[in-house]
């Protein structure tokens, strides 16, 4: 039984909103087409025929959206596009995740989501003054009032709901802040992203460093672990994470141990690339509309792309973490482990401090299943 992911760019890099921070937004930027525009009805129409044309009975597919702001393909083109899926999927089972800024979610698209079982991920940065900093509309106002009222939409209309957070140097500075937004909130599930500096290894005002992951992480884990132990269970995806691969080798997240998992990212006109981080040019595989999606797979362009050489820290030859990390996301390593040069890691400064609790946790998960 094969399990398929693929993710869509509906309407491209096309947003409603301004982050400051949005690696996206670069990357259209380097490309010679900086937005493909919104998905045609008939584009979705022949990618969905060169996805299902490959799978059998049983096996599950998972389609993801992403943008930019994919909601801004209009409620009218999801309605056609999960339509669509159902005439085609047979005995494939299909799940469906939606990645927005929540801007032009109403009581139409939550009943849509709830009917068609979407999971949402949607962006909230903890603290609402940091929030309205960086996550602003064109006409640069803060957004976090307007996502925490289509929170409680989307909780009024029973749909499963993520908070995505970006993880800034600013943030970071702020843990026990963070958690007790959580508790506060009542947020169930959690993933915090780290905010990348520029993709030519440069920092920005706003990325991560890997001295700031390290504190941040390992004081959101021991107060996350202190509720834990009294029962109370917070999804935070990178503990999830971690505990899921001590248990029983399960990797649940891209680059978790170092190397890229086969991805298929689709921007609107069809066109595939190796990974959401990397969608440029010169790493463009295919076309999933005019051709079928296990051939895109096997392009060497994919091969290539998972095998690229990527320069890791001095400090990996010798780390007794390195089976666990394997230097991390090639994209995010130098905002989470450091530069090649680097004297400190801070996933090792993570680990050293949590990976005790951690291995317990997964001994009794192992021993749970």
């Amino acid at each position: 039984m094969k399990h398929i992911s693929v993710m869509f760019k509906p309407a491209s890099s096309l947003c409603n909103l301004r982050c400051r921070y949005c690696f996206y937004a670069e990357v259209s930027d380097s490309r010679e087409i900086h937005s493909f525009g919104v998905m045609e009805r008939k584009t979705a129409g022949r990618i969905l025929k060169n996805v299902f044309s490959g799978l059998d009975p049983g096996d599950a597919l998972h389609l993801a959206f992403q943008g930019g702001e994919p909601a801004i393909a209009g409620l009218d083109f999801f309605r056609d596009f999960v339509s669509e899926v159902r005439r085609l999927q047979g005995k494939t089972t299909v799940t469906f995740a939606l990645q927005t800024n929540g801007m032009l979610l109403d009581e139409d698209w939550c009943q849509f989501l709830r009917e068609n079982q979407f999971l949402v991920g949607l962006s909230l940065d903890a603290m609402q003054d940091i929030h309205d900093m960086n996550r602003v509309d064109a006409s640069g106002r803060g957004t976090y009032a307007r996502v925490r009222a289509v929170r409680e939409l989307l909780e009024k209309h029973g749909v499963d709901c993520n908070i995505l957070t970006v993880l800034t140097n600013a943030l970071a500075r702020h843990p026990q802040k963070v958690w007790k937004w959580l508790c506060r909130e009542d947020i169930r599930y959690v993933q915090f992203i780290p905010c990348l500096g520029e993709m030519d290894g440069s920092a920005s005002r706003y990325s991560l460093t890997p001295e700031r992951f390290a504190s941040f992480y390992t004081q959101l884990f021991r107060l996350w672990s202190a509720d834990f132990e009294k029962g109370h269970y917070r999804s935070i995806k990178l503990f999830d994470d971690l505990i899921n691969l001590l248990a029983d080798g399960s990797r649940n997240a891209c680059g978790l141990t170092g190397q890229c998992m086969p991805q298929i990212l689709v921007e609107s006109d069809g066109s595939v690339y190796p990974c959401d981080f990397y969608a440029l040019d010169e790493y463009r595989v295919g076309n999933l509309a005019q051709e079928p999606l296990e051939a895109l797979y096997a392009k060497a362009k994919m091969t290539e792309f998972r095998a690229r050489p990527t320069e890791k820290p001095a400090l990996c030859r010798d780390c007794p973490y390195a089976p666990i990390c394997g230097g991390g996301c090639p994209r995010m390593r130098r905002e989470v482990c450091g530069t090649p040069e680097a004297k400190s890691c801070g996933y090792q400064m993570f680990l050293q401090n949590t990976l005790d609790k951690m291995q317990l946790y997964a001994l009794h998960e192992r021993r749970a299943r």
